[in-house]
């Protein structure tokens, strides 16, 4: 039994070793999120869905500027200055954390 099921998982049991750099572990990832999914019950702003997604669109961004080296409220003071005169696709790129310019990082 336990043989025809590591069998039939084997092509995602293996994928990690298509490219040296993957961990074979996810740990990392889930430990990023763990501080969210312990403190979504006593958020104010999860009472709703669209509470929900902007809690979740905010922590997205402050994780991925934890990944990327940059002090996540450094990036939202200066995302929330430039955003409303973002007009265009590309006006939007620019604001991607690991386009921050220097200076206020």
């Amino acid at each position: 039994k336990a043989l025809t099921y590591l069998r039939k998982q084997w092509p995602k049991l293996i994928r990690y070793v298509e490219n040296g750099s993957w961990p074979i572990s996810n740990n990392p990832c889930e430990n990023s999120i763990r501080p969210f999914c312990v403190g979504r019950r006593g958020w104010l702003f999860s009472d709703t869905v669209d509470g929900a997604n902007a809690s979740a669109n905010l922590y997205s961004l402050v994780e991925t500027c934890k990944a990327n080296g940059i002090d996540p409220y450094g990036y939202l003071t200066w995302l929330f200055r430039c955003l409303p005169l973002a007009k265009t696709v590309d006006d939007y790129d620019a604001l991607l954390p690991w386009k921050m310019p220097s200076e206020p990082r």
